[in-house]
């Protein structure tokens, strides 16, 4: 079996690949504000300490999971331990929800693309975007398909499972090869040309401005930890996944850190660019840049286009470039999101990679569907934040402890990483993921728990909240324990390689 699993043809391609699955819409819409509503300059110091101490080594730990067990996310924790399958199976359940989501809006984003040529959104982006394009109705309402939704949404998932079908090598490796150099530069012009904009400085003076007593608050530091945390693809399956098609000499610590690193740089830019424009908006209706500060979906589909309709000349192609970033950056990341479940399935049910495809990501685009309707972005942000944080963040801090503590891994992952890597792995590693990452996820998810058993999230009334939120989180982990006693692994499938093959082989 081992014999026939994928590899990734360069190491380029994998890096590539990973860096494409981290850079996500979240570095462009979320980042930004994060930094500025938590000390501006400041929380820089708290960001670079998380990224050493928990991304970083939470990335070399998966990639090293993965590289070790040559599987999915459910075969690599049920190869360290039977009675671990469910967490990888979990993983792969938060994957599906969080694909069928953000792949309508990236929807969005090729809208609005379009959009761009002739600045359709007028002169009132917002309720445009509200009213004329989402058709916004009551949360818990279907309300029927959104026609122009729904159009580009097919077109996400015909992309999307073309490039799956076409295998790791072929498909991803190739795909990720064209996009992530393309969003570089589409997002360097962007951001060059933000730069050049009046009131453009006094946007990243707001930006970079340290608010150094910020720092005494522990919830900018909890900031830090979640944005790295949500930013890496850390603890859904997704960096396990990629890492098991790595040949046998790969430098998996070095890989970690440029990927870490990578996804940060664009962070970084991606401040540059969003501080800037808002800084240019703030100038053009002569207000404060902290009046026109916003983030998510009303940053990216109301505030940019207002920004773009008054730009002096060239505003079509500037909304091209941005939008397009964001169609890149939300497919290199959906690509590897959906990968994690058509691996799983693969592996399982022992069926073809084009089936698995067909199965696992046909029943993911028809879920999605639900996005598609005129209740679809109620539905979409109470989802999106409760599989966030009680799916993606619990799911991390189980496995953390369960390897660091209750399997007592480190040891064994330490001795795998430093014989292929060039950097060695000292005491840090191990007491990051041993000490500080569990207090910091654990206290994270004592917070989560505490502000949403004490009052609903937003305005949605609760039972909408209780039908659509916590469903979908604790589905996810039920989904995990059904799948661990569907069909059980043949033996052989359960030892850890022995040797591991460097074929190029595809499966198909």
């Amino acid at each position: 079996m081992d014999q026939q699993r994928p590899i990734w043809g360069t190491r380029t391609g994998f890096i590539l690949a990973a860096v494409g699955s981290a850079i996500g819409l979240g570095n462009i819409w979320r980042f930004p504000a994060v930094a500025y509503e938590n000390g501006g300059g400041a929380f820089f110091l708290p960001y670079l300490f998380a990224l050493l101490t928990a991304g970083i080594p939470l990335l070399i730990m998966e990639f090293t999971m993965g590289h070790k067990y040559r599987g999915s996310s459910p075969l690599t924790f049920a190869r360290m331990n039977k009675k671990a399958e469910w967490l990888g199976w979990w993983q792969v359940a938060i994957s599906f929800v969080v694909a069928t989501f953000y792949s309508v809006i990236i929807g969005w984003a090729l809208s609005y693309t379009i959009f761009s040529f002739n600045l359709s959104w007028g002169e009132d982006p917002k309720t445009f975007l509200l009213t004329d394009y989402l058709q916004v109705g009551s949360a818990g309402s279907f309300g029927g398909f959104v026609p122009q939704v729904l159009i580009s949404l097919v077109v996400v998932w015909v992309i999307v499972l073309g490039v799956l079908i076409a295998g790791v090598k072929k498909g991803i490796e190739v795909a990720t090869k064209v996009m992530i150099p393309l969003l570089v530069v589409m997002f360097l012009i962007v951001v060059v040309r933000a730069l050049t904009l009046e009131g453009a400085a006094e946007g990243l003076n707001t930006f970079f401005k340290p608010d150094w007593s910020k720092l005494a608050d522990g919830k900018v530091w909890i900031a830090a930890y979640g944005q790295i945390f949500f930013s890496l693809s850390i603890g859904f399956a997704i960096m396990l996944t990629y890492s098991s098609y790595l040949p046998k000499k790969s430098d998996i610590t070095n890989n970690a850190f440029i990927t870490g690193f990578s996804n940060s740089a664009f962070e970084l830019l991606a401040g540059f660019g969003v501080f800037s424009a808002l800084g240019f908006m703030a100038a053009q209706q002569g207000v404060g840049v902290e009046e026109v500060v916003d983030s998510g979906v009303i940053l990216a589909f109301a505030v940019f286009p207002q920004i773009i309709n008054e730009f002096p000349f060239a505003n079509e192609w500037f909304g091209v470039l941005f939008f397009g970033s964001l169609v890149l950056a939300g497919l290199t990341s959906l690509i590897s999101i959906v990968e994690t479940f058509v691996a799983g399935v693969q592996e399982k049910f022992n069926v073809s990679r084009t089936k698995s495809v067909l199965v696992g990501g046909g029943l993911a685009s028809l879920v999605s569907l639900l996005y598609a309707t005129r209740g679809g972005l109620n539905f979409l942000d109470v989802i999106d934040y409760f599989i966030n944080n009680f799916g993606v963040a619990l799911a991390g801090l189980v496995e953390v402890i369960l390897v660091a503590w209750v399997f007592k891994q480190l040891d064994s992952l330490k001795s795998h990483a430093d014989a292929v890597s060039d950097i060695k792995l000292g005491a840090w590693w191990k007491i990051c993921l041993s000490i500080i990452t569990p207090i910091v996820l654990g206290y994270m998810m004592f917070d989560n728990f505490r502000q949403n058993l004490t009052g609903p999230y937003g305005d949605y009334p609760q039972s909408f909240i209780n039908k659509y939120g916590w469903t979908a989180a604790t589905g996810a982990i039920l989904i995990g324990f059904a799948f661990m006693y569907m069909k059980p692994w043949k033996k052989e499938m359960l030892k850890t390689p022995a040797s591991i093959s460097t074929t190029k082989k595809e499966v198909s």
